[in-house]
């Protein structure tokens, strides 16, 4: 016989549904469960595994421990630290990149997971993030191909006709496809973690609340816990736009037609990728930049993308902010400091918003900085046992940090010992050209008061650009001078996010860039740029033949 003690049920119905469920196992021979008390007596065939008892209740929604066994209980069961024999309880909150790779890698170490996810299973990324946005994003590149190329004067061009409802309907049907092989069907078929739906809540440092979706209610009590609830687009204080129907990059990648005007507000990342995707399928497109593009980066490369922009019409306002925004006969009409623009839709890309407001992470003493949760290169927060990784926390935005690091945290949660070391942290932009980038750039090394010394190759210098037709860009690198060691790339080309995964791994073997230009390269691929550039350190690459070594 064995025992076991059933949290969540509120009537006689619910213990009939446990029954129900349980007595459809195989080995069971007799169920008795009792709502008042509480527990469920299972008769069972020798050999017959308790975990299978307690997993078959937790998916119906309800928690159930062992009662009386040292044998484990599964991820839903509600644990308190100390005074269960079995395995480690961890309570994930969110099911994005960064909470995926933490339940899987605490799974993988023996932990049994409870992951609450209050909306839809996969995050950010899969739904409304990376994958539509690339895959909006190269539809509009093969559109301008189509449209425009560097061998026009041997290949007919014509403007394509852009069905946006059909590419939507190819868009998310690759997302649910992603979705339900990377998320959804890893969960529900994972013998040690548990779904609920619903939006959680700390009550303390080892238990939390959960508004299950369905109504009820739910306390977890948990060994550890993990967050990585992620971010949302966040609404800059601007007049009246709260009460306008504007875009934010989630709705754009959702519309089903193309605006014939649009207005973009912002230069970081998904601004400019947005903007051009859009432009390059039909749209007219201004975007308003507060400083200039790219500001983060260093400033050849915003410029470089300026410049792209501007050869396919797309209009940038440097320097201009948007004061007021109204709404009116379905136009979009803002006033700013470089005068009235008017657009049919407008997108706002101002950055995000951590999801940490709901969670009352305060009361416990878990600290953060506007909203976003600060962790320890343990990942860690200021509260132990608690930890945090991706979107919501103060670390980088890309969704390979955020796995990276609730991978580690995992590990920590579970007895071992990790860091992220993000000294070699690729980033790529997915305009054309793309932006790559790794590393310091030159104005960073030199606030960290390295003596540096830097190179510039154009891509008219990369015989791969050139037989491409396609010289937009350049390729910089930043070297210690005494030592020669490199800091750091920034690149601009085509296909510059395929290359800049060579410099990141020249980066972690604290390679020269004497020792980068003694490498063999591939000859007519793009990161033989890396070669080339490394070269003009010591001799002028324009002197060497073709592929000279």
């Amino acid at each position: 016989m064995i025992e076991l003690n059933v949290s969540g049920m509120t009537c006689d119905g619910c213990a009939a549904r446990v029954r129900e469920a349980l007595e459809k196992l195989p080995g069971v021979q007799s169920v008795e469960v009792s709502y008042p008390q509480g527990t469920a007596s299972v008769a069972v065939d020798p050999g017959t595994p308790a975990s299978a008892l307690t997993f078959a209740v937790t998916r119906l929604g309800y928690q159930a421990r062992l009662a009386n066994s040292e044998i484990p209980s599964p991820a839903g069961a509600s644990v308190s630290k100390g005074r269960d024999k079995g395995a480690q309880h961890i309570a994930v909150i969110g099911s994005g990149g960064a909470a995926m790779a933490a339940a899987l890698k605490a799974a993988e170490r023996g932990a049994h997971i409870t992951l609450i996810e209050r909306g839809i299973l996969g995050g950010s990324c899969v739904n409304t993030g990376c994958v539509p946005s690339k895959i909006m994003i190269r539809a509009a590149h093969i559109a301008h191909w189509r449209t425009e190329s560097p061998f026009d004067a041997g290949l007919s061009s014509q403007a394509p006709v852009v069905d946006r409802a059909k590419l939507l309907e190819q868009q998310q049907q690759r997302v649910e496809e992603l979705r339900d092989a990377k998320y959804e069907g890893i969960l529900r078929d994972h013998p040690a973690i548990t779904v609920l739906k619903g939006k959680a809540r700390f009550v303390d440092a080892h238990s939390l609340t959960v508004t299950l979706n369905e109504g009820s209610e739910q306390t977890i009590r948990f060994d550890r816990a993990f967050i990585g609830t992620g971010a949302r687009p966040s609404e800059p204080p601007v007049q009246g736009l709260a009460d306008t129907p504007y875009l934010t990059s989630t709705s754009a990648l959702a519309l089903d037609t193309l605006p014939v005007r649009l207005i973009v507000i912002g230069a970081s990342v998904v601004a400019v990728e947005l903007a051009q995707a859009f432009a390059r399928l039909g749209s007219r497109v201004t975007l308003l930049a507060r400083s200039r593009l790219l500001s983060q980066e260093d400033p050849a490369v915003g410029d470089a993308v300026e410049a792209a922009f501007r050869r396919e019409g797309i209009e940038v306002l440097k320097q201009t902010q948007a004061r007021r925004v109204d709404y009116t006969d379905d136009v979009f009409v803002l006033e700013t400091n470089a005068g009235t623009l008017r657009a049919d839709q407008l997108l706002v890309a101002t950055g995000r918003t951590p999801n940490t407001e709901a969670l009352n992470l305060a009361s416990i003493g878990v600290e953060t900085a506007r909203g976003a949760i600060l962790v320890d290169e343990h990942l860690q927060t200021t509260v132990p046992g608690i930890y945090a990784a991706g979107d919501c926390t103060d670390q980088p935005e890309f969704v390979y940090v955020a796995a990276a690091g609730g991978s580690r945290a995992a590990v920590n949660m579970t007895g071992g010992d990790a860091t992220l070391d993000l000294s070699a942290m690729p980033a790529v932009i997915f305009t054309d050209p793309q932006v790559a980038t790794v590393g310091l750039t030159e104005a960073q090394a030199l606030e960290q008061g390295f003596d540096v010394e830097t190179r510039v190759l154009d891509l008219e210098n990369v015989p791969r650009a050139l037989v491409n037709f396609d010289t937009g860009g350049f390729i910089k690198m930043v070297a210690e001078r005494d030592s020669g060691r490199l800091l750091g790339v920034q690149a601009v080309a085509g296909e510059a996010g395929e290359l800049i995964q060579a410099a990141v791994m020249a980066l972690r073997a604290r390679m020269s860039v004497q020792e980068i230009g003694d490498e063999l390269f591939p000859y007519l691929t793009m990161v033989e740029g890396l070669k080339l550039c490394a070269q003009t350190f010591t001799k002028d690459v324009k002197q060497l033949s073709c592929c000279a070594g």
